[in-house]
């Protein structure tokens, strides 16, 4: 099994955990190595989106993992399953999943995954996890569907915690990854719409579930399904 931790490189600040990790990928340091940061500078998430956390109320995390075997295939999944486990070991909270790497707390996002890859060589597992951030310290635009771990949880435990919880699900079987991560899907039954697939560039339907690649399944007019892959949509749910 894979453990991740050691090496560990922390950062007082950087631009980027995920940019320091590929660099390191690409040099060769040993898979299971970690960066982490107080402070990043040009943090992103899906589709460039800008990460921003306050000064060591976050954990900024990305890891290595090389080479990149078939058993990483649904590492996408399992990755934000391995959040949920270690943020729960922490604190008395429940966390689902939001498809396609969202980590959510009561509907609230309280971590994202952003895995950067170069099939076979490595894969770069970028994690940021809000951890003590107060409600009022979150950008005016994110105040609402953002949340952190609190309790009085601290980065540092977090990073150990997620250490421990990565090593289990990274590489775990894939029967295992999909049946976890369906318990804890949070759009299953759900009414959703996206735009960058399909042949009219978007659509709307129900979403039910993952397939065995890990794509979203959405159930559209007349019965039919269709399958989203990550790399392909934008994705807005109904709230209830």
């Amino acid at each position: 099994m894979l453990r991740f931790g050691r090496p560990h490189r922390h950062y007082k600040v950087t631009d980027s955990t995920n940019e320091r990790a590929r660099e390191l990928a690409v040099a060769g340091v040993p898979s299971g190595t970690v960066v982490t940061a107080a402070e990043q500078t040009a943090g992103r998430g899906r589709a460039d989106r800008r990460w921003s956390a306050p000064v060591g109320e976050a954990l900024l995390y990305s890891a290595i993992v090389r080479p990149l075997g078939p058993e990483y295939t649904l590492l996408p999944l399992a990755v934000p399953l391995a959040v949920c486990e270690a943020v729960e070991a922490l604190a008395p909270v429940r966390c689902a999943l939001k498809w396609p790497n969202d980590v959510w707390i009561d509907e609230r996002k309280v971590a994202g995954v952003l895995i950067d890859a170069r099939p076979p060589e490595w894969a770069v597992i970028g994690i940021g996890l809000n951890v003590a951030i107060e409600a009022a310290a979150f950008p005016e635009d994110l105040r609402w569907p953002a949340t952190s771990v609190g309790h009085a949880v601290t980065v540092e435990a977090a990073r150990a915690a997620l250490d421990e919880r990565l090593s289990a699900w990274a590489g775990a079987e894939a029967v295992r990854v999909l049946a976890a991560f369906r318990e804890r899907d949070a759009l299953a039954g759900r009414e959703v719409r996206w735009t960058g697939a399909g042949s009219d560039g978007g659509g709307a339907g129900t979403a039910a579930g993952v397939d065995s690649a890990g794509n979203l399944v959405v159930r559209v007019a007349g019965g039919a399904t269709t399958s989203l892959g990550s790399g392909e949509v934008q994705l807005r749910i109904d709230r209830r």
